[in-house]
């Protein structure tokens, strides 16, 4: 989009490795000052917004619905949602979603929570999401308990607290009857965390090829917003002999537990770029069957993730290699050819990133700068790596709250002036899609894509 003459320009901390001109030998990228043109169109939109009396009104009645959504969250929080089992959830979110008026919502063949909030007509549809999945087993305690003015639960920011802010929205929105231009996409997914493989987005991506643009819900600070989808890829590796007893079957038959090992020790010496950020690592391992039994069977699992998907796909050959060569060497030190390895892909995360001059990533600059935040770009593996791979515009930004300890037992959020967050990032919502009579929609309607 060309820039005119008139213009703003932010200067905010952003993340080295979103420009690979800036220290690419550096070991360990620092944040870096950039300037960030925020166009005189932008800019016109969030002083319409922030003027207009309407949407005070509406940023008065986020506050007001603090308490109630924080009954919310309590309430999903406390229905357990481990990977791929998170229909519960999605059924309570489904019977809110409807309460507040959206009565044509669904749960989707894959498990998505989706309903249509539809616009004026011939505006952009925006993804405005966050996901029902945790990253915690059933049976886990999910009880959410209050001490020193923190709400502590497993999965009660990541991203339960995402959850209760779309249900706030649109609360709101019904209430004060405002009436966007484009269509808002309400969407509660599946699938975002361990093993699943974003599947819940990829599913929304596949089955609507009309979407313009996402701004996806998770616990961030004040001001930071997501543009790099980092990359992974996830293997299953699985490693079979003959077997034998420990003692009379010595000499004759590999270990499968051996050969692993010999591919561990070889993948823990490939070395990998620090710029673009590429990494590497065996989680879990397993096979045997008794002490005394030479393994005929072993597995392990390996994460491969990167900010560039091509230093991704040369750190993935290395490994591959690594797990080939073991083998062979395994076979050879018994002079044998009777252990052998599969391989299975079990993650695939695509990545790449969202232009930091695009129009969304500007929009939530400007809202940022509105609400009195420095803009700090960053990345990581979210559900916007799904759009983002697909050249759709996407970013994820915070709800509001200020939380710790993702993915543990001792999850916690302090939601002092969440609400603030809340308003912060509907704003940027409200600007893409543009408010009737108030401002035009910012996000530029895509060709409609084909399966």
């Amino acid at each position: 989009m060309p820039r005119p003459s008139r213009a703003l320009l932010f200067t905010f901390p952003v993340l080295a490795a979103l420009y690979t001109a800036q220290g690419a030998q550096a070991q360990n990228p620092p944040a870096v000052q950039a300037q960030v043109v925020v166009g005189p169109e932008v800019d016109k939109a969030y002083a319409q917004l922030m003027a207009s009396p309407r949407i005070q009104k509406l940023m008065e009645s986020v506050k007001a619905d603090h308490e109630r959504s924080i009954e919310d969250l309590k309430a999903l929080t406390e229905i357990e949602a481990p990977p791929f089992k998170e229909q519960k959830r999605a059924e309570a979110f489904l019977a809110r979603m409807k309460a507040l008026g959206l009565t044509q919502a669904r749960i989707d063949a894959e498990g998505n929570v989706v309903g249509l909030r539809k616009g004026t007509g011939n505006g952009p549809k925006l993804l405005i999401s966050a996901h029902l999945d945790t990253v915690f087993p059933a049976d886990t305690d999910v009880k959410v308990k209050e001490h020193e003015g923190r709400l502590h639960a497993p999965g009660i920011a990541d991203d339960t607290r995402g959850l209760a802010v779309l249900l706030s929205w649109l609360k709101v929105l019904n209430d004060n009857r405002i009436q966007t231009v484009g269509d808002l996409m309400f969407v509660a997914n599946v699938g975002e965390e361990e093993l699943g493989n974003l599947r819940g987005m990829k599913a929304i991506f596949r089955d609507h090829l009309d979407i313009d643009g996402m701004v996806g819900l998770e616990p961030s600070g004040p001001g930071s917003v997501l543009i790099l989808g980092t990359a992974s890829h996830r293997w299953e590796v699985t490693f079979q002999g003959p077997g034998g007893h420990s003692f009379g079957a010595f000499g004759m038959v590999p270990s499968a537990i051996h050969g692993m090992g010999r591919a561990i020790a070889k993948i823990a010496d490939v070395r990998t770029p620090s710029f673009p950020k590429t990494t590497f690592t065996v989680g879990t391992v397993g096979g045997g069957t008794s002490v005394n039994t030479i393994a005929p069977d072993a597995r392990m699992a390996i994460d491969i993730r990167s900010d560039d998907m091509a230093s991704l796909l040369e750190t993935e050959k290395k490994i591959l290699a690594a797990v080939d060569e073991a083998v062979v060497e395994e076979n050879r030190r018994w002079n044998v050819s009777t252990l052998s390895a599969s391989v299975k892909l079990i993650g695939d995360r695509p990545g790449g990133r969202t232009p930091p001059d695009s129009v969304i990533v500007e929009a939530a600059v400007r809202s940022n700068a509105a609400f009195g935040h420095k803009t700090l770009l960053r990345g990581g593996s979210t559900d916007a790596n799904v759009p983002i791979s697909l050249g759709i515009p996407a970013i994820i930004v915070g709800g509001g709250g200020r939380a710790s300890g993702f993915h543990s037992l001792s999850e916690s959020i302090d939601m002092t002036d969440a609400w603030k967050g809340a308003q912060n990032s509907l704003a940027a919502v409200l600007g893409l899609v543009g408010v009737q009579g108030v401002s035009a929609p910012l996000l530029p309607k895509r060709a409609v894509r084909t399966k």
